[in-house]
């Protein structure tokens, strides 16, 4: 494995441009639970009597709006947490010269909380909210954060982010498309690779090196020149610190 980061350490230079895919494996450091995995979200079980995947439904949010916030307050949005050293070592990484482009299937907004400037939000963003009445937008801070959440003009207010049934960000996919086409190296962080469209984007990388860091396999693995399971955090440490 450490002959392996130093290998990719020797072949990443500040000339090269990375396009960086994320998933919830990057925020588990900071205290998110992510969705797949033996000790993820999905495999809680649900005190509401159907499964916290089906609660995430753009069905579900319509026909059972009181629920979806109960849950959604509960067990999506956490205000308190902190860019972890995988998020900063990407961040930093910019701001030494480096050329990134991030794409983000999370919406904890910590890849802009640790300072990087270039994200694309390809499930939206838990902080943000808007009426389904008259489009009116408001911040998390903003909203009450117990039952269902209104606007002044009396209608709903939705989270900003990309629900089972619902098209993912049109401006955010094709930025994404753009940077992974022209990206020299592909670096994929924390995701299992399982969820698309998102999941597609590595097949339109053209560049010359391609990299996994992700604890549990995917069924991807093996389009990528290097597979690492590692923690993120210190796989990201040492490839671009």
């Amino acid at each position: 494995m450490q002959a392996a980061i130093e290998e990719l350490k020797s072949k990443i230079g500040k000339d090269d441009s990375l396009f960086v895919l994320t998933g919830a494996g990057i925020s588990t450091a900071s205290g998110i639970p992510d969705f797949r995995s033996p000790e993820g979200l999905y495999a809680v079980h649900s005190e509401y009597g159907v499964s916290y995947e089906e609660m995430l439904s753009s069905g579900y949010f319509q026909e059972n709006t009181a629920s979806f916030y109960d849950f959604f307050f509960k067990k999506m949005v956490y205000p308190e947490a902190k860019p972890n050293k995988a998020h900063l070592a990407l961040a930093n990484y910019e701001k030494s010269g480096g050329k990134i482009r991030i794409a983000t299937q999370n919406i904890d907004g910590l890849h802009q909380k640790a300072g990087s400037s270039k994200v694309y939000e390809l499930h939206g963003n838990a902080y943000r909210y808007y009426c389904t009445r008259c489009a009116r937008r408001y911040a998390y801070k903003d909203i009450v954060h117990a039952g269902i959440p209104r606007c002044s003009c009396g209608g709903i207010l939705k989270p900003e982010v990309t629900l089972y049934g619902e098209e993912l960000p049109p401006r955010a996919i094709s930025l994404s498309l753009e940077s992974v086409g022209e990206a020299d190296i592909l670096l994929v962080v924390g995701t299992s690779l399982n969820v698309y469209p998102a999941a597609a984007l590595p097949s339109y990388f053209k560049g010359e090196i391609s990299l996994l860091v992700n604890l549990e396999p995917t069924p991807l693995d093996g389009r990528f020149d290097y597979v690492l399971r590692m923690d993120a955090g210190e796989a990201l440490e040492e490839l671009l610190c």
